[in-house]
């Protein structure tokens, strides 16, 4: 009977131990399962992160150059004014159409001149009686005198006359300068044109009160030649003031202006101003071209993009604008290095000319920039190159 108790417990060890050792051999399995698992993406990333980028390569190459410095620009007139009314009262005459072309000295508007009118025939008439006044005065004083010498008059009476002149001679000069007043009161209650230009929309109708100094009637401005204004760098401040002396005598640089769609302006302009100072905070100074405008297709306040087309002297080092980046004020491109990898390195731009550009600073003949394939592009990234033009 007690063989029969032992032989069973040892067959439940015997179980129980073949239990745990499944179990065991069941868990050591799943741990490498999910290891694997856990370790295939990290394999691929790696795989991946050591792919050849492809990219198109392009040489760094010389060139005489043609291109253009280019600046935002905004179109000014010479000369512009506000076309206010100079007397007060009612607008009884407007003689021009909005936005029509005036010549210097057109009659544009009229204050109703019939106050003005009456003024200047009352100051007429005062003058003639102030006149009349010193006449009689004159002769009176010349008679006196002539008494006076044979001492038929008394002395008081002669120097009351002479008094008499003075201020009949004072109230002569009164009424000269209330003449002249009336007569500049009637010829400013009509408003003529100061200069020859085009003129805006009118800010009055007829029968419109005005207030001498203050009434805004309209705005005159000069359209041709017409200026063009906008900012260099104090870089450029040489060549500037270049090309501002010789005029449009330099054959090697031409002055255009882009508007609007890319329209080219047909006629060149000249560089005639360049302002006094350089802005401190900027660090540009204001530059003025001028242009011809017979057409008046540039109009007052347009925007535009000034262009200086220049020719190189000597050979430049240039490539495809498409392979610069410009990102955070800097420009960089990305240049082929050692062991078919990439660095992004920072370069300074000169002249553009047309898909080109020229490079200033950074680079140098021969080395290789990358023209496509930026897109996925990191510093130090290896790259499989093909070549561009």
């Amino acid at each position: 009977m007690n063989k029969i108790l032992i032989n069973r417990k040892l067959m439940k060890l015997s179980e129980n131990k073949s239990r745990h050792a499944i179990g065991l051999i069941l868990l050591i399995g799943g741990l490498c399962v999910l290891n694997a698992c856990s370790n295939e993406p990290a394999a691929q990333q790696a795989a991946v992160g050591q792919m050849a980028v492809p990219v198109t390569l392009t040489p760094v190459t010389e060139e005489i150059v043609t291109g253009y410095r280019q600046y935002p620009a905004n179109v000014v007139p010479l000369r512009e004014t506000e076309l206010r009314a100079e007397v007060s009262g009612y607008v009884t005459g407007i003689f021009v159409a909005d936005g029509a072309e005036v010549s210097m000295g057109q009659k544009l508007y009229e204050v109703d001149q019939v106050r003005y009118s009456a003024a200047l025939e009352q100051a007429k008439a005062n003058l003639n009686i102030t006149k009349a006044n010193k006449e009689r005065v004159e002769r009176d004083l010349a008679r006196y005198e002539s008494l006076a010498a044979r001492d038929a008059i008394a002395r008081q009476v002669l120097d009351n006359s002479r008094t008499e002149l003075q201020t009949a001679e004072a109230q002569l000069n009164a009424a000269q300068a209330a003449l002249t007043t009336a007569q500049t009161n009637l010829d400013r209650s009509i408003i003529r044109a100061p200069f020859s230009g085009i003129i805006g929309i009118s800010q009055v109708r007829t029968g419109a009160l005005v207030s001498a100094g203050s009434t805004l009637l309209n705005t005159i401005s000069s359209t041709s030649p017409i200026a063009v204004e906008f900012q260099a760098n104090e870089s450029d401040l040489k060549e500037m003031l270049e090309l501002q002396q010789s005029g449009a005598a330099r054959a090697d640089s031409v002055i255009m202006l882009e508007l609007g769609g890319g329209e080219i302006y047909p006629l060149s302009g000249r560089i005639t101003t360049l302002d006094r100072a350089i802005n401190r905070n900027t660090g540009t100074i204001t530059v003025r071209a001028t242009f011809d405008n017979p057409s008046g297709r540039l109009r007052a306040g347009l925007s535009a993009v000034l262009r200086i087309r220049q020719r190189s002297e000597t050979k430049q080092l240039v490539i495809p604008y498409k392979a610069v980046t410009e990102q955070l004020g800097q420009t960089t491109v990305y240049v082929l290095g050692d062991s078919s990898r990439v660095e992004q390195r920072v370069i300074k731009l000169g002249l553009k000319s047309g898909d080109k550009t020229v490079v200033a600073e950074g680079l140098a003949l021969g080395d290789q920039v990358v023209t496509e394939g930026m897109i996925n592009l990191r510093h130090g990234a290896l790259v499989q190159a093909g070549s561009g033009e």
